[in-house]
């Protein structure tokens, strides 16, 4: 976990692609929310009872010490009020995301729990949960799926009324079966969010990782995978229902802490930590594709960054990241327009 966590700027090897060749994204405001632990990263966006809900993992360091979840919450997503704190004692969770139960009465949360040993070396990891239905009270963080696993970011399908997620397994580094040396990456389904089920095998060469998937309004499901080994460019898997069966596009790009997300009229926007038109990493937007990733926006950050939440709300597309451009790692949410998408 701790080689996946730690921010690798020399893996980022491909020149950034120019941006006048696709439509430019307008940044319409920028916002520091929350800068008061020592280290604060690893975000989600969501709309819940009519309010902009955020979360993040806060914690002294980037990794070895205990992190807490915390959620801030905003009715017009310019004044935010720090909400409620997710914790576990003795564990670091980390990489925490939001989702709303397929009925919409509850708010789901799903990260990792990871345990360090006296020189804060990963000692073993295993995904958590959690639920509320106001958004101020959550239930303790209960275990999923198996030690090692990290089930890295669950979503709806509505059609099926049924949760999905990616988990992928790097043993031998976090105690994954020893029948799996090769890190594995596998799809699972739920009902309720608390059982969850096999779903597919997802045949991603060279240490896959950290994966969004999506289902879009044609019945297909879409899926972006960072990767650790060879050259280290993500993939773009698709798939048609039951969803067990991937074909895999390569691209020319790095992601890491990539999220995506359909748009009112079906286009697709992405955001990963990228190569910028200046020089180091950068939380960057994307138009994507279901073979492509192509830059269109680079917003205000650099060295340890991205992570993002992705929302599009009133003709607007809203981001939460975090980013260490300023110094310390802090919480922004960016406001952005995209003037290709058709309002509907």
């Amino acid at each position: 976990m701790k080689k996946i966590a730690l921010l690798t700027l020399a893996s980022f090897t491909l020149p950034f692609f120019a941006m006048a060749q696709a439509p430019q994204a307008e940044l319409i405001s920028i916002q520091k929310i929350y800068d008061k632990g020592g280290h604060q990263a690893f975000t989600d966006l969501i709309r819940f009872k009519n309010l902009f809900f955020c979360c993040f993992r806060e914690a002294q360091d980037h990794v070895g010490s205990d992190g807490s979840i915390r959620i801030m919450i905003s009715s017009t997503g310019s004044n935010w009020v720090d909400y409620a704190t997710i914790s576990e004692k003795g564990t670091d969770l980390r990489d925490p995301k939001l989702e709303m139960t397929p009925d919409g009465k509850q708010l789901y949360l799903i990260c990792g729990g990871s345990i360090y040993g006296g020189t804060k070396e990963l000692k073993g990891r295993r995904p958590r949960y959690s639920t509320t239905t106001d958004g101020k009270v959550w239930t303790p963080p209960q275990k999923l799926l198996a030690e090692g696993d990290w089930l890295w970011r669950t979503t709806v399908n509505q059609a099926e009324k049924k949760f999905y997620g990616v988990s992928y397994n790097t043993y031998p580094s976090t105690g994954g079966p020893k029948s799996e040396p090769e890190w594995s990456l596998k799809s699972y389904s739920s009902t309720d969010g608390s059982v969850w089920q096999l779903s597919s095998i997802m045949k991603v060469p060279n240490q896959p990782n950290e994966t969004t998937m999506r289902f879009l309004k044609d019945g297909s499901a879409l899926a972006l995978v960072r990767r650790e080994g060879a050259d280290k460019h993500g993939y773009i898997g698709s798939a048609a229902a039951p969803y067990r069966e991937w074909k895999w596009n390569p691209l020319p790009n790095v992601v890491q802490g990539q999220n995506f997300i359909e748009l009112p009229d079906g286009s697709l926007i992405a955001a990963s930590r990228g190569l910028g038109k200046t020089p180091g990493a950068h939380t960057v937007l994307y138009k994507m594709t279901p073979t492509s990733l192509e830059p269109v926006l680079e917003l205000p950050s650099g060295g340890d960054c991205s992570y993002p939440g992705l929302l599009w709300h009133e003709n607007h597309l809203w981001v939460s990241y975090y980013s260490s451009h300023e110094g310390k790692a802090s919480i922004y949410i960016a406001k952005v327009k995209l003037p290709w998408v058709t309002a509907k």
